[in-house]
């Protein structure tokens, strides 16, 4: 009897194996991928797209725009491909969403369609070389219900994202109308540009519940002991010649005399690829790193618009009139960088890496960032081992410069610090305990405000 029962299992057991040959050989190739290729997750395409997404915004935007307005575009796209991806790996929480797409989707289909379809509905200008771009990308995943589910998915997350941003202020028509006065920002030279992309200070935060959350108190008062010296530190090392600064002291204001936010992208896709993060980790980043530092902008801007103080060119031409013994007019003085147009109080720069390099030390579970920064405008690599090292090295390089006091260097450094440890306290957290999110201990990421 039981001889017999184990004849006809296997008897059945055969036919069924034949019927699954010969659907599979009915249904191609296309119908067995879908049933045991796992979804393409490859965390390569979202480093592509990161590249695209910077030369995009650069083609638009200009590649020297001396704005923060470069920062908010990567916040978007980065945002909305984080979304894509921890939608439908679920390991992290969404940016503020709550839909989740199939398991069975391909997270890097989502990913390229994310990042594509935001691109396109804020630079259409340059839908040729995105839809090219996009083509070559879904090329290489392969054909199914996986990549189907996932290019779905990513046009649900760009959606989300695009509409998120609906009458967040871009582009408003904000002025800066304060008279010129002692302490009072003016456009400078040479070209005397007006205070550019104002709306910046307005803008609605990705993160933060206002652009003033985390306003800073005022500058130093003209008359202060403080402010002489940040005035006499600037005149001596940030002077375009016959500076007290040594020759690394030079190079080091010139490394970071560029675009932050696309030094900030290179390395970015550099970390991510040396420690062979995955899909899901990879896209953190970038949108953690990238979301803190829009608001950072913001931020920045909000203390531009609300303080208006004077840059130091114009402090120290005109030392004579800000009532303070202790600082001497120098009328033909000249930083060694040109400076940006607009205010002095917060440096955006400073902000910025605030903000990014404590999201990163969040998210890393330590002060040591281990990243590689490039310079456009000197040429050369840099690597930072540690998150203090690198604060410290943006704080002196805007001060020998000769473009920001060292007070609103450090202050930005702390506002930044600041919405980075915002940022992660209530975005961007893992759903399951594999996920990476270990904050370190307090400790103090930005040097005091006195000279190095």
């Amino acid at each position: 009897m039981d001889t017999s029962r184990s004849r006809r299992r296997a008897a059945v057991g055969a036919v069924t194996a034949l019927l699954l040959l010969a659907l599979t050989a009915v249904a191609g190739p296309t119908a067995a991928a879908e049933s045991h290729s796992p979804p393409a997750a490859d965390p390569t395409a979202i480093r592509d797209w990161n590249v695209i997404a910077t030369d995009t915004i650069s083609a638009n935007l200009g590649p020297t725009r001396p704005s923060g307005q470069v920062v908010i575009w990567h916040g978007f796209v980065s945002a909305a491909v984080y979304n894509a991806v921890v939608g439908i790996q679920r390991t992290y929480a969404p940016y503020k969403w709550r839909a989740r797409g199939p398991s069975t989707a391909s997270p890097e289909a989502a990913a390229v369609t994310a990042a594509h379809r935001v691109l396109l509905t804020y630079f259409p200008a340059s839908q040729a070389p995105l839809d090219a771009a996009y083509a070559d990308s879904l090329a290489k995943i392969p054909e199914g219900r996986a990549k189907r589910q996932g290019v779905a998915f990513g046009e649900r997350a760009a959606a989300h994202l695009i509409e998120l941003r609906e009458d967040d202020g871009r582009f408003a028509p904000v002025e800066f109308t304060a008279a010129p006065a002692p302490g009072v920002w003016r456009p400078t030279p040479p070209a005397h540009l007006p205070f550019i992309d104002p709306w910046l200070a307005t803008l609605r935060p990705l993160l933060l519940t206002s652009p003033a959350q985390f306003r800073p108190g005022p500058p130093p008062a003209l008359s202060s002991a403080r402010y002489a010296q940040d005035v006499n530190e600037v005149k001596v090392m940030g002077a375009k010649t016959g500076s007290a600064r040594t020759a690394q002291q030079t190079e080091t204001a010139l490394f970071f005399g560029g675009n932050l936010a696309v030094q900030f992208q290179s390395a970015f896709r550099d970390h991510t690829a040396r420690h062979h993060l995955d899909i899901a980790d990879t896209a953190r980043i970038f949108a953690a790193g990238n979301a803190s530092a829009t608001d950072a902008v913001v931020t920045a801007w909000d203390a531009k618009l609300h303080y208006g103080f004077w840059r130091p060119i114009t402090a120290v031409q005109l030392a004579d009139t800000d009532g303070n013994p202790a600082t001497d007019a120098d009328p033909q003085w000249q930083p060694l960088l040109v400076t940006p147009p607009h205010p002095d109080y917060l440096s955006g720069h400073t902000t910025v890496a605030g903000a990014v390099i404590r999201t990163l030390t969040g998210i890393l579970g330590t002060t040591h960032i281990d990243l590689n920064v490039p310079s456009e405008i000197t040429g050369t690599t840099r690597h930072y081992a540690e998150a203090g090292q690198f604060n410290e090295d943006m704080i002196n390089a805007r001060v020998w410069a000769g473009i920001h006091f060292r007070t609103a260097d450090v202050v930005g450094c702390r506002a930044g610090t600041r919405i980075g440890v915002w940022a992660l306290t209530h975005y961007f957290s893992p759903l399951r305990p594999a996920g990476r999110h270990a904050m370190p201990p307090a400790q103090q990421l930005c040097p005091p405000g006195s000279a190095s």
